[in-house]
C-alpha cells in the first residue's frame, strides 16, 4: 500500500452517528476482526475477545439492557446499527508479561490498553476500508451496562469491556473535521515548553 492511500484511509475514517438498517455481510464482519487479530500488542498477549452481536432478536435484547444504564447522548443514532461489536480485554495475561509491565501497576494498565486501543483502531480503520460506518461506544463501559451485556451474552466475569463498536451503513456525512494544524502538534529535537500549547490554547480550541 502507498502512503497516499493510507493517509486517505485515515482522513476516510470518521465517527458515524447515523445509520442505515440495511444488514452488514457476514464477510464484512470477518474482514474487520482479522483485521484487529493482527493489531501488535504489548508482549505479544494478544488480551482481546470480541463478542459480534448480529442476530436481531439478540441485538434488541442487548440493546434494551444497554439503554438502561446509559446517558441518551451516548447511544444517539447507535440503535439502528445493524451489528455490534464488543471488545474485551483478558487481564489474565498480565503475569506472563517482563517485570516491568506485569509487576508495575501503572505500566501495565498503559500496555493492556494500549493493545486493545490498537486493536479498536484497525478496526475502524477496516470498516472504513469497506465503506461502512462505525460509532465508537465509550459509556458501554458504565459498570451496570458492562454487566447487562455480559449477563446477555453469557461473556465470563473475569473479561473486561473495553469499547464497543455500532457499525453498519452510513446515513449521513460527517462534517470536516477540525484539526490541529501539524506545526503546532510536532516538536522535533530539544524544545521550550512555549513551544506547547498553553491551557490558554486548549480552552480556545474547545470554545
Amino acid at each position: 500500500m502507498k502512503y497516499d492511500d493510507l493517509l486517505e484511509l485515515v482522513k476516510t475514517r470518521r465517527s458515524i452517528r447515523k445509520f442505515k438498517t440495511d444488514p452488514v455481510s457476514n464477510e464484512d464482519v470477518d474482514k474487520i476482526l482479522e483485521a484487529a487479530r493482527w493489531a501488535p500488542s504489548g508482549f505479544n498477549s494478544q488480551p482481546w475477545e470480541f463478542a459480534v452481536v448480529r442476530d436481531p432478536e439478540l441485538r434488541e435484547v442487548v440493546l434494551k439492557r444497554l439503554l438502561e444504564h446509559m446517558p441518551s447522548p451516548s447511544v444517539k443514532g447507535m440503535p439502528k446499527a445493524p451489528v455490534f461489536i464488543f471488545v474485551f480485554g483478558d487481564p489474565r495475561v498480565r503475569p506472563f508479561g517482563p517485570p516491568p509491565v506485569s509487576g508495575n501497576d501503572r505500566n501495565w494498565q498503559f500496555v493492556y490498553e494500549a493493545s486493545l486501543a490498537c486493536a479498536f483502531e484497525h478496526m475502524h480503520l477496516a470498516a472504513a476500508s469497506l465503506g461502512l460506518g462505525a460509532m465508537w461506544v465509550t459509556a458501554c463501559r458504565i459498570p451496570a451496562a458492562e454487566k447487562a451485556v455480559k449477563e446477555v451474552l453469557g461473556v465470563p466475569d473475569h473479561l473486561e469491556l473495553y469499547q464497543m463498536m455500532a457499525l453498519g451503513h452510513p446515513d449521513m456525512t460527517p462534517p470536516a473535521k477540525k484539526m490541529r494544524p501539524k506545526e503546532n502538534v510536532a516538536h522535533y529535537d530539544v524544545c521550550r515548553s512555549e513551544d506547547y500549547r498553553s491551557m490558554e490554547d486548549i480552552e480556545e480550541y474547545f470554545k
